[in-house]
């Protein structure tokens, strides 16, 4: 069924998480958009780690989940608007900050969407996660001479490598893959140390620093481990940015290392809409000045009856992978 069949029948298609680590394609209404909103005709949509937790079923999950749900990642072209809507028509290209977009259709805020120019016609582009990249480098305050260490070279991470280096930082990589340190070389970095054993890379980051640790370590993997080891790495009066997204328990920190040292310690979530949107803002205008070049880490792409293999994939991390894309004809 393509999109002017959904339209005209009223109904469209999602993906829906009914149970832990299943996900099943459904038919539901097309939604109408209200007062200030507009609706989406999704392209594709980014996969977020944030959906590991639910996908895991904890307990306070209940399912089944609404139509779409988790998916936030979207962008697309704007084919119906509500009342009040003065800024934006129907065949805009946009990316979204929307809560139900692994469905064919998604709703958002006039003011939740940015317009995306004519040189990124036809190329994906996941938004929100991007525009994470740009208030986590925007907090950590990165300047030119600086020593900063990345820890955990993922999606966000590789492209927190391109900015840094970009900015005229000395760029040090930690990942545990060997893909990805790979990556990361050819994003700049200046040195890449696989993630394995805790003080060996103390070591030799020491070496590399002549004792004198990072200026700002940015840890993104979201795990206790590499919150530890980032503390670590971090000098003296030094800035410590938590870009990683532990939602899995709570998280003990060496405090006595933190006072000592005087860390100045960012945690880089944003959670005011309006920066998300600068964010987006601040993406677009970064991939059409080629500060951050996105396209070739979105590595793996699935047709929405897949979504669940998505998620598999984005939790197993198989050779190769650095994002997963959920794509709508």
């Amino acid at each position: 069924m393509n999109h002017m069949q959904q339209i005209s029948s009223g109904l469209m298609q999602a993906a829906r998480m009914v149970a832990p680590g299943e996900m099943r394609v459904c038919e539901v209404p097309v939604p109408e958009p209200g007062a200030g909103e507009v609706r989406i005709r999704l392209e594709g949509c980014g996969v977020c780690a944030s959906n590991l937790g639910p996908w895991s079923g904890p307990d306070w999950m209940e399912f089944p989940q609404a139509a779409g749900a988790f998916g936030h990642e979207g962008w697309g072209l704007i084919d119906a608007v509500g009342p009040g809507v003065e800024d934006l028509a129907p065949g805009d290209r946009v990316a979204t900050l929307s809560d139900h977009a692994y469905a064919r259709f998604d709703l958002a805020s006039a003011d939740a969407v940015v317009k995306l120019p004519s040189g990124l016609d036809g190329k994906p582009f996941p938004g929100e996660p991007l525009g994470c990249v740009m208030n986590i480098f925007r907090r950590a305050k990165v300047g030119r001479g600086d020593t900063v260490a990345i820890v955990g070279v993922g999606f966000l991470g590789q492209l927190l490598v391109q900015l840094c280096h970009a900015a005229g930082a000395r760029v040090i990589a930690i990942t545990r893959r060997p893909f990805a340190l790979s990556l990361a070389r050819e994003a700049g970095a200046d040195h890449c140390i696989e993630m394995n054993d805790h003080w060996q890379i103390n070591e030799q980051v020491r070496a590399l620093t002549d004792e004198r640790l990072c200026d700002v370590v940015i840890e993104a993997t979201g795990k206790q481990w590499p919150l530890d080891l980032a503390a670590e790495l971090t000098r003296e009066r030094g800035r410590l940015v938590i870009a990683g997204y532990h939602q899995d328990g709570p998280r003990q920190i060496n405090m006595q290392l933190w006072n000592w040292r005087g860390l100045d310690v960012i945690n880089a979530h944003e959670r005011d809409p309006a920066n998300y949107i600068r964010g987006i803002r601040e993406a677009v205008d970064a991939v059409e000045a080629g500060s951050i070049d996105p396209f070739p880490l979105l590595t793996h792409s699935y047709p929405i009856d897949r979504v669940g293999e998505a998620l598999d994939a984005t939790r197993d991390r198989p050779d190769g992978f650095m994002k997963a894309v959920v794509l709508y004809p």
